[in-house]
Parts: C-alpha cells; sequence; structure tokens
C-alpha cells in the first residue's frame, strides 16, 4: 500500500507539472517585452518603499510593472532579495500555467551619468533576479554603451549580437533560482539585440545634454527603452516646473526619436495626463509612487487603461 500510494502521488506531480511545462514553452518571462512586442502599452509604478508588504499588495494589483528606485531610496540588495520573494504570487503562476511575473520588477540603481559604481550596481542587482534595470542621468552615446554593457554577459565568440561587450560578471544562481526557468544564461540578455533576450536596459533622460545626444543615444544597440524624467529635466533646465513649454519641447523631441527609431518611451503621468502620453505613442508609464497602489494611482491606471484599449 505504502509504495502504491507513493507511485500515486509521483503521477500526480507528474500529471500537475505538464501543463506548467508545457505552457511555459514559448512564454516570455518577462511581461513587459511581451506588451512591447503586441504593441501593448504598459504600466507601473515607481516605489521608493520596498517592504515586504509593499511587495505583495503590488504583486496582485493590475499593473504590469514596478520601479524599484534604489537611486532614491537605500541601496540594499539584501532588502531587494526579499522584496522580490514577496513579490512571487503562488497562486497566479499555478493559475496562468507559466513562470512570468503578472507585476515585473525593475530598479533604478543609483550611479548616475555612466560613474565608475554603474556595473558593480548592476550586477549586484541582476544576480538577485530583476527583469531590467533603469540608469539615471544618460547623457551621450558612451555613457548609454556603458548600461547596455553592464546588463549583458559577454557573449560566444563567433556570436552575431557580441557586441557591445558585456561586462557582468557570472554567478547567477540566485536568478535562475528566482526565475525558475533553467536556460537562464541563454535567456538573460538584453532585447530586442537579443530577440529572445528576457533583459531590458531602459536610459533615463533628465538633462539637456541627454535631449541634445538622443539621436546617439538612441542608435546604441542594445537599449530597450528611454524613459523621460520630467522632474530632473525641468530642474537641469533651470525651470520650476515640468509643466514650462521648453521643458515640455524637450519631452517631444526625445519621444519623436523613440517614435522614428521604435524604442518604447516612457515617462511619468497622473490622472491629469496619462491618456493624453499614451495617445501621443509613450509606450510604457508610471502611474502613481510608493507604498503600494493608491487610489490615485489606481484612478490614473484605469484612466491609462482605457486610453490604451486594454480590458
Amino acid at each position: 500500500m505504502g509504495r502504491a500510494l507513493f507511485q500515486a502521488l509521483l503521477l500526480i506531480l507528474a500529471l500537475g507539472a505538464a501543463p506548467l511545462c508545457a505552457a511555459q514553452s514559448g512564454t516570455r518571462v518577462n511581461k513587459l517585452i511581451e506588451l512591447f512586442e503586441r504593441g501593448q502599452p504598459a504600466f507601473g509604478l515607481l516605489s521608493f518603499n520596498y517592504s515586504l508588504d509593499t511587495a505583495r499588495s503590488l504583486a496582485d494589483s493590475e499593473l504590469d510593472f514596478i520601479l524599484i528606485d534604489m537611486e532614491h531610496a537605500p541601496f540594499d540588495v539584501e532588502r531587494l532579495r526579499l522584496f522580490l520573494l514577496g513579490m512571487t504570487n503562488k497562486r497566479a503562476i499555478i493559475e496562468k500555467g507559466n513562470l512570468q511575473p503578472d507585476v515585473v520588477p525593475f530598479v533604478r540603481i543609483p550611479a548616475a551619468g555612466g560613474s565608475a559604481e554603474l556595473v558593480a550596481q548592476a550586477k549586484q542587482v541582476l544576480d538577485v533576479g530583476v527583469y531590467g534595470i533603469m540608469f539615471p542621468a544618460i547623457h551621450n552615446r558612451e555613457q548609454a554603451e556603458l548600461a547596455i554593457r553592464a546588463t549583458r554577459y559577454p557573449q560566444r565568440i563567433g556570436a552575431p549580437d557580441r557586441e557591445p561587450a558585456g561586462l557582468r560578471g557570472r554567478n547567477p544562481s540566485n536568478a535562475v533560482w528566482y526565475w525558475g526557468i533553467p536556460d537562464y544564461m541563454a535567456r538573460a540578455d538584453v532585447w530586442p539585440l537579443d530577440p529572445q533576450g528576457e533583459l531590458l536596459a531602459i536610459l533615463f533622460i533628465e538633462s539637456p545634454e541627454g535631449v541634445a545626444n538622443i539621436g546617439e543615444i538612441i542608435a546604441v544597440p542594445g537599449l530597450g527603452g528611454i524613459f523621460i524624467g520630467p522632474s530632473d529635466l525641468s530642474t537641469s533646465m533651470g525651470h520650476a516646473s515640468p509643466a514650462a513649454p521648453e521643458v515640455e519641447a524637450a519631452i517631444q523631441t526625445v519621444l519623436a526619436a523613440c517614435l522614428e527609431h521604435d524604442v518604447p518611451c516612457a515617462i511619468t503621468t497622473n490622472a491629469g495626463n496619462v491618456q493624453q502620453r499614451i495617445n501621443q505613442g509613450f509606450r510604457f508609464v508610471t502611474v502613481g509612487i510608493d507604498s503600494g497602489l493608491s487610489s490615485s494611482a489606481a484612478n490614473t491606471l484605469r484612466l491609462g487603461l482605457e486610453a490604451a484599449n486594454r480590458d
């Protein structure tokens, strides 16, 4: 009886695992990339509070991504590890039948403008298991290339996409475990340079220099998206508010370059402008900040989803 029961349990486990493995085959792990490939806008939240309670509330929200801001909050990798574990929604995994998170975690690291710490910080958060990095204050092509290289592993000899040469050191054990896929090394590369890549390198443009150099920045291979930071951009341009006409003109300059080169462009939004930004062509936006999905952020998200014709 004991042996028969054991064999029955093995059969149940095998049958339960089969649909998950089958559904996982060919499924994007990075939901944001899947939305980009479908031409659908994505909606996220900027969070400075990466606690377990915040993780649990965000993992069960209607958001598509969460930007964990470690530029303005403490750069605490162990705390980030716990936050990612808190965002693991086992019920959603079972219901979907694959390992793609409903809400994809990204990190904005503190190293700005291609500073020397950028490579080390990128490696640490990637090794924990985030699905991409947002690099602050990118002003020129050289800094953009360094950000892309920091997100990549060195590629094998003869690989068609070997350049820009990767700088990421190889120790992905925690990321492999967190993603839950056996071929992490093959898929942990930058999209769209690697069409099968699941990592996004997203560059913040928040200075007049970045705006002026957007043509050369946007041409860097491996760039996954541009994020316009209206507050920092307005400050660096000498204006008290992002509403200044000169700031909006700079925003439109960057957006136009993104649209011309088919690069996803992002910006922060609120209930008053989210629909306008989606209609202008922004392909991913934040709808609020901090401490979970507030009523204001939830309303902005609702308006954005309506503008994008997403149920």
